[in-house]
């Protein structure tokens, strides 16, 4: 028994459907001002803060570039446009199987759903517009990574929401991702139960490397891991 009162959510890739289009409309962004970066090496970077995402990609592919604070910006706006247009506009933005069931699983047993990601907060709230996620309770509280001193994986996020929500013990927050990162932020918390998912950017295979408590592949099964 885990005796878990609150489960901490990544969107992309965990809850939200991803097929790839984050990772073109990164690329994207960074071709605009003449780096180019192959989509593996921006999975790897998923779930991180895009700004540290676009800092850790130059530094790494093109060293003799030193990334300045005006360059990152600048890539990091035009990331920010392409994500908006796509959110806006993409017909087939959609909750991944079982991610409304599983919250309302959740919650019927006295737990708490969050959402947090390395988004910044506009593209977050249109994403949560869209999917009336906004409205009707379906989300106890939502935070992006803009609105901490660090995003993942540092623990500032669902420290965050655990003041918020009145969570004392991080032993009973549990964390569910699909991304490294995710893994890392919950275990730099302490959660009590840090969850992947093979739904998003990362393969079984490369999510067992970080050793999370449980691998699903989907959302379906969370809720008899923490009863």
């Amino acid at each position: 028994m885990h005796n878990i009162q609150l489960v901490v959510f990544d969107i992309a890739g965990t809850t939200v459907s991803d097929k790839g289009d984050i990772a073109l409309s990164f690329i994207n962004a960074c071709k605009k001002y003449g780096f180019d970066v192959a989509v593996e090496d921006v999975n790897v970077v998923m779930g991180f803060r895009k700004k540290e995402a676009i800092k850790i990609l130059l530094e790494k592919f093109y060293p003799e570039h030193q990334p300045d604070h005006e360059l990152i910006e600048k890539i990091h706006d035009a990331f920010l446009q392409n994500m908006i247009s796509f959110y806006e506009n993409d017909q087939g933005l959609q909750p991944l199987p079982h991610a409304e069931e599983t919250f309302q699983n959740l919650k019927k047993q006295g737990i708490m759903v969050a959402l947090n990601t390395g988004f910044t907060k506009t593209i977050t709230n249109t994403i949560l517009k869209r999917l009336h996620w906004n409205k009707n309770g379906t989300i106890d509280h939502v935070i992006s990574s803009d609105e901490v001193p660090q995003g993942r994986p540092h623990p500032y996020m669902i420290k965050s929401i655990m003041d918020t929500l009145e969570i004392e013990s991080v032993k009973r927050v549990a964390k569910v991702g699909d991304t490294e990162v995710d893994v890392q932020e919950g275990r730099n918390t302490g959660c009590g139960l840090v969850v992947s998912v093979t739904t998003g950017a990362y393969t079984r295979q490369q999510l067992e490397t970080y050793h999370p408590d449980y691998i699903i592949d989907s959302l379906k099964e969370l809720p008899a891991l923490i009863q």
